[in-house]
């Protein structure tokens, strides 16, 4: 199993949830977050005063899928997100150890 994390822009969400149902995604968990890599943020104008906003919102999408989902769910997610400028985001994926659906005990993949 597979823990996918993906740092995307906040007005892909919609694409990404989509493209990611279409592949057999049944659940994700989404934040609200904000950070800034190579972007490193972008100068604003407010009451004609310039300030640097060193942070951009940007949208926390967690996955736990199957090995065998888990490379369709990487494309999908890559596919959805890309706008072609800087600031799209990025993908991390980890191993799960273990899965536990809390209401009925089950592990592993059938806890997905």
């Amino acid at each position: 199993m597979k823990l996918i994390t993906a740092i995307i822009k906040p007005f892909r969400l919609d694409d990404v949830r989509n493209a990611l149902a279409e592949v057999g995604v049944n659940g994700m968990t989404v934040t609200e977050v904000k950070g800034f890599g190579r972007q490193r943020g972008h100068t604003e104008l407010y009451r004609g005063a310039e300030y640097v906003v060193d942070f951009l919102p940007k949208a926390k999408v967690e996955v736990a899928v199957s090995e065998e989902l888990a490379e369709r769910a990487i494309e999908a997610i890559a596919t959805a997100a890309r706008t072609g400028k800087v600031g799209d985001g990025k993908i991390f994926v980890l191993e799960l150890e273990q899965v536990v659906r809390i209401r009925t005990g089950e592990t592993g993949e059938t806890a997905l």
